[in-house]
This record gives structure tokens, C-alpha cells and sequence, in this order.
């Protein structure tokens, strides 16, 4: 089985990730995009570009027979979902098979199974996985969730069975929040997922979410390509990420990473995935859930093992074996990925939409930028707002983390807010420093007012914005003269004949 055409069927920076390993294997690429995205880079990148619909998602993205239309119009034989959007739909999957293409991705079973919480737990519980003490079943009355938070014990949380990313996710600290917090996340959880189901377990104190990449192929073989620490959150979503660890030593890190892979096994996976868990204080360590997709913060796995896992996916989806065994694999020095978001962080993180009057990425050794965005470009207020990936690469954790201190300084972006300046406070504070934060970081360490913009940082944006009006009235005199001249010959052309 060979690929000779994949369609992504996203948009953004990871449809150019895709892209750009595609074009690498001699594959030909396909992209779709919505009205708001007629112009993105990742339209000018693939060898052909569709329109898919109006800007929401849900009339453009989400379309999954839209997409398998454009699939077979082009003559792709494989589609890539990416991550978001239909890259965790089995319906979706199954429909990609379904029209006699390759999904790049794990099965539809695969998805199903991981796509519950509760029935991934069930499905791992016989390799002797830790999991987080709780009851592994779905809870709509308060009266039964009282008793079963009385028998764990509070603080706990509430969560969402059906989805991630902190949606439908409340932590109750005492019975009397319970009812209300239940409610709420009930209520969350349906909007998001259309699914309502929640369930209760223990709340971990001072927890820190630590995930491991995992890779496997149509033959029975899987791999873990070792951890990321990604417990730099808000709002329950990462910001932050590295690998590997700070904190974890050689003996838990082969625990964790056998756990994960007997997770991928349990579930009969093939493609790459993530296994999640919450590690306590003293390194105990339990199973949260599986994402099957290729995740945001992939590349700092790829920097310390130097796999590039898009290839992968595509040679696996295409039935490949893999090509390297767990005794290949190795952790070379150390990663960070910070995530751009157009973000305020001094008020609460909320969306900052607007134009990137300046956009200016930082280079040097070490020193990725996955983004998909160029200056002068919009925010869509459709999507998510994140602008772009910044990683480093550094033989330790010092010398990645003084590459990412600089390239923050480097990235010049002006007419939004953005939570460079966010990530950089977390970068140079000590509990980042020596290991020891966890996910309420931000919570306990962080206040707008620590982020107040500097009278030199003030003026930069003034200088930028001047700049943009420059050239904006430089374009609109040269577009008047160049059709000055076009009419000008017209009249001549006309004339003559």
C-alpha cells in the first residue's frame, strides 16, 4: 500500500507541519479551508487548496462529507485530520475507510474505546494500570454523587466523560459545592460534546500532568518516545511544555512508559498517541486518559528523539513496520515549547483578536517556530487563538530554557496581546526553575499586575503601528498609480486599434 496524496483536513499550523514532512516524502498535499482562511499560508503551501465553507467550523471543518467529496475530486487516497476537529471523531474515521481511503490515524475501535474516559479506564484496568482512585461509572444524580464523593474522599473532581481540554471539569472541595459544581459541569459537558455524562474521582493535591508519546504500527509493534512535562496550564489547557521531566528519575520514567504502552495495547493502537497521567508529590503516578491524534505539543518530543512523527504516521497508515525498536530510542538533551496565544494575560486570558501589525519570528540555533501566521494577517475569531509554537532545543534544561528566555525577547508581535510575556514570568520563576510547580501554577504564582507593560514596550507598538499606516498609504498610492498606468495604456490599446 503506498500514498501518493494526503488531504489535511485542518488548517493552520498543523496542516503546514503536515505539509512540509509530506513534501519531504515526495507526497502530494491537498488542503481545505474555510472563507475566513481564503488567504492562509497553508492554502499557498499544498499543491492544491478547496474551499470547504463558510468561516464557522461547523458549516466548514466539521464537514465530514464535504471533505470526502474534495478527497475523491482530487484524487487523494489519504487524509490527515490533524488535531481538534474531526482528528478524534470514529465517525468520521470510519467514513474515511468507509469511501476507500486511508485515515492517518489509529482505528475507528481505537477511538471509540479512548474517546470515553470511563472506557478507557475499563480497558486498561486489566494490565494492572494505577488509576486515579474513584468510581468508574457515569453519575446524573446528586444524591448517588454525594455518597460516592463521601466514599473517595474531598477534595475531588467532577469530569466530563466524554472530552478533554478542562471542559466539563470542576473540582468540589466540600459537599456543599457539589450539587451546583455537578450541574455545572453536567451542563458544560453537553454544549461541548453533546454528551452529558460525567463521573467522580479523587482530586490529586499539587498534581503534575505528565504525558507520554506513544507510536505503534498495523503489526502489533508499539513504542513510548519518553514523557512531557505539561503542567504549565490555565484554565486547565497547556502553555508550557518540555521534555523530558525535571523530576522524574530513570525508574519511574520506564514504569511510566511501559504503562503507556500497555494503554496503547489494551485498545489494539497503531499510529501515534498520547497516554496521559497525574503524578503526585512522591512520584506515584496514575492513568488519566488516551488522546489518539497527534498532539500540539508534539515537537518537543521529536527535538530529544529525533523522529519525526508525522513521517511515522504516514508509514504506518500506509502499513509499514515501525523502523526502530524501544532499545533504538533515546532522550538527547533537552526541549520547551511555548504556545503563542493571542491572549491577555492581564485580564484573565481572554482572546485578544486583532491584526499582527508586526510579526517578526525569532532564529538562531535551537530555535523552532511552528506557527501560521505572517505580519499584517488577521486572528480569526472563529478558531482557536493560538498563533504559533515557539520551541528550543538545548543540550540540558538550562541552556533550552535560556534559548527560549532569548527567543521570546526576539518574537516581535504588536497589535494584539499575546502570552509571550506570561511565559516568559513562569520561564525565570524559581518553582519552574527547580521542578517543583505543578498544575496550579498560575493560581499560586501568578497576578496581572505582575505583567505590566513598560513605557519602551508601549512605544514599540506606537512605532509599529505607525509604520503599518506608512505602508498602508505607501500600497494604496502604488495600487493607484499602477491603475492610473493600466488605464492609461488601456485608452492607448483602445486608440490604436
Amino acid at each position: 500500500m503506498s500514498i501518493q496524496k494526503i488531504l489535511i483536513a485542518n488548517r493552520g499550523e498543523i496542516a503546514l507541519r503536515i505539509i512540509r514532512s509530506a513534501k519531504e516524502m515526495g507526497i502530494a498535499t491537498v488542503a481545505i479551508y474555510s472563507e475566513a482562511d481564503r488567504k492562509a499560508l497553508h492554502v499557498r503551501a499544498a499543491d492544491e487548496a478547496y474551499c470547504v465553507g463558510p468561516p464557522p467550523s461547523a458549516q466548514s471543518y466539521l464537514q465530514m462529507e464535504k471533505i470526502i467529496e474534495v478527497a475523491k475530486q482530487s484524487g487523494a487516497d489519504a487524509i490527515h485530520p490533524g488535531y481538534g476537529f474531526l482528528s478524534e471523531n470514529a465517525k468520521f474515521a470510519q467514513l474515511v475507510e468507509d469511501n476507500g481511503l486511508i485515515f492517518i490515524g489509529p482505528s475507528p475501535e481505537s477511538i471509540e474505546v479512548m474517546g470515553s474516559k470511563l472506557a478507557a479506564k475499563n480497558a486498561v484496568a486489566k494490565y494492572d494500570i494505577p488509576m486515579v482512585p474513584g468510581i468508574p461509572s457515569a453519575v446524573s444524580e446528586v444524591k448517588i454523587a454525594i455518597e460516592q464523593a463521601a466514599r473517595i474522599g474531598y477534595p475531588v473532581l467532577i469530569k466530563a466523560s466524554a472530552g478533554g481540554g478542562g471542559k466539563g471539569m470542576r473540582l468540589v472541595e466540600e459537599e456543599s459545592q457539589l450539587e451546583e459544581q455537578m450541574q455545572r459541569a453536567i451542563s458544560e459537558a453537553t454544549a461541548a460534546f453533546g454528551d452529558g455524562s460525567v463521573f467522580i474521582e479523587k482530586y490529586i493535591t499539587s498534581p503534575k500532568h505528565i504525558e507520554i508519546q506513544v507510536l505503534g504500527d498495523k503489526h502489533g509493534n508499539i513504542v513510548h518516545l519518553f514523557e512531557r512535562e505539561c503542567s504549565i496550564q490555565r484554565r486547565h489547557q497547556k502553555v508550557i511544555e518540555e521534555a523530558p521531566s525535571a523530576v522524574l528519575t530513570a525508574e519511574v520514567r520506564e514504569k511510566m512508559g511501559q504503562a503507556a504502552v500497555f494503554a496503547a495495547k489494551a485498545c489494539n493502537y497503531y499510529g501515534a498517541g498520547t497516554v496521559e497521567f497525574v503524578v503526585d508529590k512522591d512520584l506515584n503516578f496514575y492513568f488519566l486518559e488516551m488522546n489518539t491524534r497527534l498532539q500540539v505539543e508534539h515537537p518537543v518530543s521529536e527535538q530529544i528523539t529525533g523522529v519525526d512523527l508525522v513521517k511515522e504516521q504516514i508509514k504506518v497508515a500506509a502499513g509499514e513496520k515501525l523502523s526502530f525498536t524501544q532499545e533504538d530510542l533515546h532522550i538527547h538533551g533537552h526541549a520547551v515549547e511555548v504556545r503563542v496565544y493571542a491572549e491577555d494575560p492581564k485580564n484573565n486570558f481572554l482572546p485578544d483578536i486583532g491584526q499582527l501589525v508586526t510579526y517578526v519570528r525569532p532564529q538562531g540555533a535551537g530555535v523552532r517556530v511552528d506557527d501560521g501566521f505572517e505580519q499584517g494577517m488577521s486572528i480569526p475569531i472563529y478558531y482557536d487563538p493560538m498563533i504559533a509554537k515557539l520551541i528550543t532545543f538545548g543540550k540540558d534544561r538550562t541552556e533550552a530554557i535560556d534559548r527560549m528566555k532569548r527567543a521570546i525577547d526576539e518574537y516581535q508581535i504588536t497589535g494584539i496581546e499575546t502570552t509571550l510575556g506570561f511565559c516568559r514570568f513562569v520561564l525565570e520563576h524559581p518553582a519552574f526553575l527547580d521542578g517543583s510547580f505543578d498544575t496550579n501554577f498560575v493560581n499560586k504564582y501568578f497576578t496581572p499586575d505582575l505583567l505590566q507593560t513598560d513605557a519602551n514596550e508601549e512605544e514599540a507598538e506606537i512605532a509599529a503601528l505607525l509604520v503599518s499606516q506608512l505602508l498602508q498609504t505607501q500600497n494604496t498610492r502604488k495600487s493607484t498609480i499602477q491603475q492610473t498606468t493600466t488605464n492609461s495604456q488601456k485608452s492607448k490599446w483602445k486608440t490604436q486599434r
